[in-house]
């Protein structure tokens, strides 16, 4: 499998929607009932899809199930880290070390091995993710990048479940939309449950009201974000995909500076550079 520009193309938007998506996080008075808001919605979503499309065969349930649970400890960290620092911060430190630890688990666990290229394209995105998010400010923020260095370990670990899963998935007879949908369906109850449980019906109901046409695009954006990352993975190297999905990071220091009025500096420019030259090297990779 190789990295064809319709494929990488289809993954830059996906990077667009995930950024976006986080950036609508980042920006709620409620990091936690937003969070949970849009997972429930994107749940709600999934069904409709489950009907159309089908459950997925037998042989992804395994990998279906393992990725519900890893994810609600995602949605635990994405929110504490984005509770205690920037999106500017936060979000590089969780993006930009998933891929050289999924590159490492996707050779031993999928007999994936990327070429010299390859690598190099790796590195310069996480490299320049990483000088994109770390700044003096970040050693104010302990606990915002404790949390967003272990959701990155998160990241990384859902990452390669889900691509065995999607793949199991297509060997067996189905497809890449059945496993998103069924991922999708299942994934938001558990979360949003904790957080009722915590906040309480009476405090969540009239913020999920007001907030619900912005959650359901946050939703949506999701959903389109990590399908098409999944389905991707069945057509190129799942390392190649995890770090070309990173070049969200850029759209997100463009939403942070412009939404959230967070500088954009020389380092962030960097940061940029690194991550589009790291992006040519993986397709010419």
């Amino acid at each position: 499998m190789a990295l064809t520009w319709g494929v990488a193309a289809a993954v830059l938007f996906g990077a667009l929607l995930h950024a976006g998506w986080n950036a609508l996080i980042k920006s709620s008075t409620d990091k936690a009932l937003d969070m949970a808001l849009l997972q429930l919605l994107g749940s709600l979503v999934g069904f409709p899809l489950v009907i159309a499309a089908g459950w997925p065969p037998g042989a992804a349930w395994p990998w279906l199930l393992a990725s519900v649970a890893i994810h609600i400890g995602y949605y635990v960290a994405l929110t504490g880290a984005y509770e205690h620092g920037e999106l500017g911060l936060a979000y590089p430190l969780m993006r930009g070390t998933g891929p050289v630890l999924v590159a490492l688990s996707s050779a031993l666990v999928l007999g994936e091995r990327l070429s010299p290229a390859g690598w190099t394209g790796v590195l310069g995105v996480c490299g320049g993710v990483l000088v994109l998010g770390l700044s003096a400010s970040g050693l104010q923020r302990p606990r915002a990048v404790g949390f967003a260095l272990a959701n990155a370990v998160i990241i990384a670990l859902y990452t390669v479940v889900d691509a065995l899963g999607v793949r199991a998935a297509t060997q067996a007879g189905g497809n890449a939309l059945q496993y998103v949908a069924a991922l999708f369906a299942l994934d938001g109850w558990i979360y949003t449950l904790l957080v009722l449980r915590r906040r309480g019906w009476a405090a969540a109901w009239p913020y999920a009201r007001a907030r619900a046409p912005l959650a359901a695009i946050g939703a949506a954006a999701s959903m389109g974000s990590y399908g098409i990352a999944l389905w991707a993975m069945t057509r190129a190297p799942v390392a190649t995909i995890a770090a070309l999905r990173e070049t969200s990071v850029l759209f997100a220091a463009l939403l942070g500076t412009w939404l959230l009025k967070e500088a954009f500096t020389p380092r962030r420019a960097l940061g940029t550079a690194l991550v589009l030259a790291g992006v040519l090297s993986l397709r010419l990779g």
